[in-house]
């Protein structure tokens, strides 16, 4: 069996744009799923018991389904119950943000419960609220030690996108599979596919670790 490199550089362009169209989910999704996953968070530790159970709910039902499942529920699902038909893109976002959310949630939760309860003590004793100690305070200082953990999210999600490509969203998995379906070269697409995959994920470890590694030269400063 011979490795067809003409056809692996021709196919390129149409494997990056799919590309783009993976980062370009990923990323609002996160963004989406870090909004969505710090009222979560916050709502985990609330003492409004009603709060904390629905939050736990929710982290717990997402966490516990595939994400396909959740994919399915958005676009196939959503349809059958509100008789409106679901763009495959908002569907896509749909799914991976409240998915993602979940997981911030719990990620911006041990990160709070991280800052010594000191902190919280000290601001209410300044005169602070509670929302305004967490919002000057304790989430600020939650966020550069869940900075690792985001980034880990990220890539996560950013690979897990490629289960959006099963409503027929093109993104990069899934232009690999039509230019599969025409040119039956599997060895040379696939390959293709997972070493921009591989790239991108290894561009984004290395954006987190710079941004850690300033975050701790600031504190130190």
């Amino acid at each position: 069996m011979s490795f067809n490199l003409d056809l692996v550089v021709s196919s390129f362009p149409l494997l990056l744009v799919g590309a783009g169209v993976t980062i370009k989910i990923t990323a609002m999704s996160v963004a989406l799923g870090v909004l969505i996953g710090l009222f979560v968070g916050i709502a985990r530790i609330s003492t409004f018991k009603p709060i904390r159970f629905l939050a736990a709910v929710y982290v717990d039902f997402i966490r516990g389904t595939p994400l396909l499942v959740q994919i399915f529920l958005v676009y196939f699902a959503l349809p059958a119950l509100t008789g409106q038909r679901i763009d495959p893109y908002v569907a896509a976002i749909g799914a991976c943000s409240v998915n993602s959310g979940a997981y911030v949630a719990e990620i911006f939760r041990a990160g709070i419960q991280s800052i010594n309860a000191g902190q919280m003590e000290a601001a209410r004793s300044l005169g602070m609220t509670w929302t305004q100690a967490m919002r000057y305070i304790i989430v600020p200082q939650a966020f550069k030690r869940v900075i690792p953990p985001l980034g880990n999210e990220f890539i996560a999600l950013l690979k897990d996108s490629s289960l959006v490509s099963v409503i027929g969203f093109e993104e990069l998995t899934r232009r690999g599979q039509l230019i599969i379906a025409k040119t039956y070269s599997s060895l040379e697409i696939w390959l293709s596919v997972a070493l921009i995959y591989l790239v991108m994920t290894l561009t984004i470890s290395r954006f987190v670790a710079y941004l850690e590694k300033r975050f701790k030269t600031d504190d130190r400063h």
